[in-house]
């Protein structure tokens, strides 16, 4: 079985996020096109063979949390939303995502997760400085750990 762990985000948003960067949330989520301009995470390195087989690094940019469908490895399904909020009181916008993340992929999710940490709602700051966002867990374990990003640093699973 592949080493993979499910995250799972599940928090409100402010309202005075700027419509480039929702639109580039959305897009990240699988709920839009690609944005003209990237703000949140800038570069996708992918290495490919040149036509003499050297390899080179391109930029092929790919949504991070727009997995649909049946999961993998942890079981349920995969989804991502971004829902205007009705009520006042805990932010603008209410998302969940579900997602299946190979370690390879933690440091460019991760930038996604530090910006979502800056663009959370005041009800997920805690005392001690971070921002919960939700819960993680590799797919072999039942007991998932807390999401947290404190000073723009993910709190990586273990």
């Amino acid at each position: 079985m592949a080493d993979v762990f499910e995250l799972m985000l599940a928090l409100d948003l402010r309202a005075d996020l700027p419509e480039p960067e929702l639109a580039e949330l959305r897009w990240h989520l699988g709920l839009g096109p690609v944005p003209q301009a990237l703000r949140i995470v800038t570069e996708f390195p992918w290495v490919v063979e040149d036509d003499e087989g050297r390899p080179v690094v391109e930029d092929h940019p790919e949504p991070l949390l727009a997995q649909r469908g049946e999961a993998y490895a942890i079981g349920g399904a995969l989804v991502s939303l971004l829902l205007p909020r009705e009520r006042t009181g805990r932010g603008a916008w209410a998302l969940t995502s579900r997602q299946e993340i190979h370690p390879d992929g933690f440091e460019r999710t991760g930038q996604l997760l530090a910006w979502l940490a800056t663009a959370a709602a005041d009800a997920h700051r805690r005392q001690d400085g971070g921002v919960g966002l939700g819960w993680t867990r590799f797919h072999e374990e039942h007991q998932p750990t807390p999401l947290t990003v404190r000073d723009g640093v993910v709190v990586r699973p273990s």
